[in-house]
């Protein structure tokens, strides 16, 4: 299903792949590939998945004009190159190393396309009416999303979210992140949620956010594609609809 919001259409095909195109035919897509969402291969592996996940697709579409990966975990050079046209900007977290990673992924800098690194708190004027704005994302080692020995999965450096200004419109993407109060004073008008929980926010941190953001509208993803991704996606918008913030699904 595709979502429309105040111009922009959206696209979410699993995990934390989400297309976004513009009025004018600029397209975005945020942390594409991984576990089959785009090779058609996907099929869930928990009965929530299967019953409220985008359908799997065989995808090469290859029309990004822009790509923004959040960090390591979510970086897929296939994924990449399945979506990017020849002309596509890639923004890269500057901590990704395809070295560190334990799957058959290309550098970054390898790959055919105009590779920007990024920090955390960066600014990118990619092209007229489209701006990117990077974000801090972690886990608080004294929050919730901890391990047994105190270490998190997401340290401070290693990632960070998106605020993407397209034609006026502002979409937030968090990536891999505890719900933190400096999110609250972002002006967001499309909040893609992260409701996953157990190794970032989950759905009652994403809506208490989404509470705080106020934003135009919430659309929840990176949920249901794996088993430790399981989450409630209708308890979720029930709950941010009670506080009366629009919400959509797109399932």
């Amino acid at each position: 299903m595709t979502v429309r919001h105040d111009g922009l259409s959206i696209d979410w095909f699993g995990y934390a792949t989400a297309r976004i195109e513009t009025p004018d035919g600029f397209v975005v897509y945020l942390d594409p590939g991984r576990y089959g969402v785009l090779t058609g291969e996907w099929t869930g592996d928990s009965p929530a998945a299967e019953a409220a996940h985008p359908e799997p697709t065989d995808y090469h579409a290859r029309d990004a004009d822009l790509v923004c990966v959040t960090h390591g975990h979510h970086y897929d050079s296939d994924g990449v190159e399945r979506v990017a046209s020849e002309d596509a900007t890639v923004l890269v977290h500057e901590a990704v190393d395809a070295e560190d990673i334990d799957r058959d992924v290309v550098s970054p800098e390898d790959l055919p396309y105009d590779v920007v690194r990024v920090t955390d708190d960066d600014h990118r004027a990619v092209s007229d009416g489209v701006d990117v704005w990077t974000v801090a994302a972690y886990n608080d080692p004294d929050g919730p999303y901890t391990r047994d020995d105190g270490s998190v999965l997401h340290p401070r450096g290693e990632g960070c979210g998106y605020l993407l200004s397209l034609d006026g419109t502002t979409v937030f993407w968090p990536g891999d992140s505890d719900a933190h109060d400096a999110f609250a004073r972002l002006e967001v008008s499309l909040f893609l949620a992260n409701i996953s929980g157990s190794v970032c926010m989950d759905r009652h941190d994403a809506a208490d956010l989404a509470e705080a953001l106020d934003p135009d509208l919430v659309l929840p993803i990176h949920y249901n594609t794996r088993d430790f991704l399981e989450a409630d996606s209708g308890a979720f918008a029930s709950d941010v609809a009670k506080r009366g913030v629009p919400v959509v699904l797109d399932e």
